[in-house]
């Protein structure tokens, strides 16, 4: 449980412990899960096209773009939306990257339904659709088979920023949030609570230890990436 997080930091962070998980022989999971300062990402299934780069906000640097190596196209990242990074051995646990993808999403739907939030997948794509629109976006990134990045889950952000980016162009999708879903204020601890639950579960871990910060994120030992 990190907090607010610049995404950089917790980028490198990953990474530290991407490599960390590569030479350990026991398979542990790590799961970040923090909330990331106004950012546009775009992953490999996206395009600078997909941005509007002629925004005031993007052209003043008020809200950065970055090219990251994850799966998925273009997201807008701020504070209300949860960034959910389980980083995992795939080698160890004899899962295919769709295989992880499809255990992240379960996680992350069976998270939303316990909080009365039904979700549906559409076929051939990864996320999670509500009634007024996309709550959950996924993409993961694999080095040395440890899986990274993950889902990105909308409790209640700043919507307009999401006009900043055309996150689904083939199919229209239009993005939302838990708070616009149920008509009624979500509390952030209560989502939290049920990823880790949901996602323990999904990846079939029958025990977890919960910590607050991280001690890579002092500016000594985890630098920007």
């Amino acid at each position: 449980m990190l907090g607010p997080v610049e995404f950089s930091r917790c980028l490198a962070l990953q990474q530290r412990l991407v490599d960390e998980l590569g030479q350990q022989p026991d398979g542990p999971i790590r799961l970040l899960i923090c909330e990331h300062p106004d950012l546009i990402t775009i992953g490999r299934g996206g395009s600078p096209g997909e941005v509007q780069m002629d925004s005031g906000l993007i052209r003043s640097r008020r809200v950065p773009v970055r090219w990251v190596n994850r799966g998925g196209g273009c997201l807008v990242h701020t504070a209300g939306q949860l960034a959910v990074y389980p980083i995992l051995s795939l080698a160890w646990h004899n899962l295919s990257v769709g295989d992880c993808l499809a255990r992240i999403q379960a996680g992350v739907a069976g998270a939303l339904a316990a909080l009365g939030i039904s979700t549906q997948a559409a076929a051939g794509r990864y996320g999670l659709w509500g009634r007024t629109g996309q709550l959950a976006a996924l993409g993961v990134a694999v080095r040395h088979w440890v899986s990274y990045h993950g889902a990105f889950v909308n409790v209640c952000p700043r919507m307009g920023l999401f006009r900043l980016v055309d996150s689904d162009p083939e199919h229209h999708s239009r993005m939302s949030c838990l708070v616009a879903e149920r008509g009624r204020p979500v509390r952030m601890t209560s989502v939290r609570a049920e990823l880790v639950r949901h996602l323990a579960e999904s990846f079939g871990c029958d025990r977890y230890h919960l910590h607050t910060g991280h001690p890579w994120l002092s500016a000594s030992r985890c630098p920007s990436s």
